[in-house]
């Protein structure tokens, strides 16, 4: 049987979502509480990766089991795990569905925040006041469809394209001082947003101009990007799959 499983953690606490030689990941914790429970090992295959430091509001991962979990499941696993993940729910799936490759749309939202505040930085990034939006809106407009976004991309990945299909890319004012970009997609880049995030800065600071953000997608260049913007105003918001994934249990 496959289950979907939906979570939430808070990144700082952590080298990255999946499991490596060098720290302590997401999956690893997820993966021992897994063990704990159910008395074997029981490998889970994360929706997409988040580098250390990135939050997930949603992330999703799917695992195979011979039988039914038991109905107290997530309770017992939100028992064993470290106060930095928590479970949102578990749904049983189609044999074949598929957390990574039958995603069909993803979220994320980078926050930021003008205000010195030493409890909001933990999913938000401190910048200085006096980035013109109107320019970054402008500019996040040429993000806007179907193109190869290798400008954006960690260099030295496997990813076999580099195109993506952006249909959402827009700072949102949340208060005064605290604004929130959203960029939904089917697919990110290793590094895309972050690497978007710190170009719309540099056009913010009015050190390039928004034509020029144009410019930098056609180059298929990571060098003519801005730097990569810090990843603890980063999280996963949303992951969507179709509507015939899940199955529906009396």
């Amino acid at each position: 049987m496959r289950y979907f499983i939906s979570f939430t953690y808070r990144g700082t606490d952590f080298h990255g979502s999946q499991t490596q030689p060098n720290g302590n990941t997401v999956q690893a914790e997820m993966e021992a509480a897994f063990a704990t429970i159910l008395r074997q090992p029981v490998p889970l295959t994360f929706a997409g990766r988040t580098d250390a430091g990135v939050h997930a509001d949603k992330m999703v991962a799917h695992f195979d089991i011979d039988k039914a979990v038991p109905a107290n499941f997530a309770a017992r696993l939100n028992n064993l795990l470290p106060n930095s993940i928590a479970i949102i729910d578990l749904q049983h799936v189609q044999d074949d569905a598929h957390a990574r490759f039958d995603a069909i749309e993803r979220t994320y939202h980078y926050r930021i925040t003008t205000r010195k505040d030493p409890f909001i930085y933990i999913n938000h990034t401190r910048v200085a006041p006096g980035l013109d939006f109107d320019a970054m809106n402008k500019a996040a407009r040429f993000l806007i469809g179907k193109q190869d976004f290798a400008s954006f991309c960690r260099v030295h990945t496997d990813v076999k394209t580099t195109i993506c299909d952006v249909k959402q890319a827009q700072w949102i004012q949340e208060s005064e001082t605290e604004y929130t970009f959203v960029i939904t997609a089917d697919r990110f880049l290793r590094n895309m947003v972050r690497a978007v995030v710190g170009t719309l800065f540099e056009i913010g600071k009015g050190k390039m101009t928004e034509a020029r953000l144009a410019d930098i997608i056609a180059a298929h260049d990571r060098c003519k990007a801005g730097h990569s913007a810090p990843a603890e105003g980063l999280s996963l918001v949303e992951i969507i799959y179709p509507k015939n994934t899940y199955l529906c249990e009396n």
